[in-house]
């Protein structure tokens, strides 16, 4: 929902693109910061109260919103409320659920396990797409002002935060990594009590150290295309309103959910790192040819076909992360692959509004579109021999 509004809320709030800019990059900079706690304190604390608090503290993030603050407190409470306008979860919860799955299912499972977890996400972020229609919906059908319509919307996203708060706390103690199962090391599914966590070896060090470089180059693209940014470049380029800029970005996130099961189909025939690679690259082409032509409707066709096809690597990354270090070590690997793209995406979300309003309105669609290129040839070099052990085995 706030992928597809708050760009363009804070437009109409009269903040230029670079402001924007600013208030995007101050939450996924939060997003970061609590990705970093998480990294090397989220198992310690406890994985069930963690996620708690970051969902509370994700509720206040509508007070940034719903009151008329200034641009400085606005940044800060986008920063501790870790305020995404992204329009898909990269949240420290993100990545923390990511290292939880895993453990608890077998090898063979894993990747159709986060496909239907990011499947969920993506269905849900299409409803809350579809819901950003609604101060249109408001003024048109109900007389309704567009800030008092706004003010609705935003109090419920508080609420979602809330009750998904109050559902952390109902979750198994399965959960935990001391409540992980020793035979789970070796993708059996029996239960058994793991050890408590060890320290994180060299060799895995090294792997994340190698991935999270990738990530940052891939994430640092991604940050010029956030949904809240894209949403407002088709509102100023083709004067698409929020009701349709609704519709297009709900459409977008069935696509995304869709291409979840294709990628873990995929990935059992091809292997992660070929899924990986050869879906992300052509919808990288797609998305650079969307500036680049005149009508709005093939810029819509453009952008749906590279909508199809983008996050079909976001099951098969997180599965691979997961399959090349130690189950103990996977809250460390997430949160350190994560954490680099927070800080990437909010590093580029940052100058993603100058380049805008300085540069060429388009120029973060081609370089966002250029950058993950680059980082799908440097992908295939890097880790095409490394295999999970499902892929070892068959």
């Amino acid at each position: 929902m706030l992928g597809v509004v708050l760009g363009v809320f804070l437009s109409r709030r009269g903040l230029s693109a670079t402001s924007i800019g600013l208030v995007l990059a101050a939450g996924l900079a939060g997003s970061a910061t609590g990705t970093l706690f998480v990294t090397f304190r989220g198992d310690s604390l406890g994985r069930r109260r963690t996620l708690f608090v970051l969902a509370i503290l994700t509720t206040f993030g509508a007070a940034a919103l719903i009151w008329d603050l200034p641009l400085l407190l606005l940044v800060l409470v986008a920063f501790f409320s870790m305020l995404n306008g992204m329009g898909t979860d990269r949240s420290a919860a993100y990545a923390l659920e990511q290292a939880m799955l895993p453990g608890l299912v077998t090898h063979e499972n894993r990747t159709w396990t986060l496909a239907w977890y990011s499947l969920v996400l993506d269905i849900s972020g299409a409803l809350g797409a579809l819901a950003a229609g609604w101060p249109f919906w408001a003024q048109r059908y109900f007389a309704m002002q567009l800030q008092p319509a706004y003010r609705v919307l935003f109090i419920g996203f508080a609420g979602m935060n809330l009750i998904a708060a109050l559902i952390y706390l109902f979750l198994s103690d399965e959960v935990e990594v001391a409540k992980l199962s020793l035979s789970q090391r070796h993708g059996a599914a029996q239960s058994a009590r793991d050890p408590e966590p060890v320290g994180i070896t060299p060799e895995t060090k090294s792997t994340v150290r190698r991935l999270s470089s990738l990530f940052a180059i891939d994430a640092f693209g991604g940050g010029f295309l956030i949904d809240a940014l894209v949403a407002y470049w088709f509102f100023k380029r083709f004067g698409i309103a929020e009701n349709k800029l609704a519709v297009l970005f709900f459409v977008v996130h069935v696509l995304n959910a869709l291409s979840h099961l294709g990628a873990a189909w995929l990935a059992k025939r091809i292997g992660l790192v070929r899924t990986m690679v050869f879906t992300h690259l052509p919808s990288s082409i797609f998305l650079i040819a969307v500036p680049l032509v005149p009508s709005p409707l093939w810029a819509v066709i453009l952008f749906l076909l590279r909508e199809s096809l983008v996050e079909m690597d976001v099951p098969t990354r997180q599965s691979y992360v997961a399959a090349v270090v130690a189950p103990q070590e996977r809250t460390y690997a997430s949160g350190v692959t994560n954490l680099t793209r927070n800080v990437s995406w909010a590093a580029a979300s940052s100058v993603a509004g100058v380049f805008m309003q300085r540069i060429a309105f388009s120029a973060p669609l081609l370089l966002g579109g250029g950058l993950k290129i680059f980082y799908d040839v440097l992908l295939w070099r890097a880790f095409r021999h490394v295999k999970p052990p499902e892929e070892k085995h068959g």
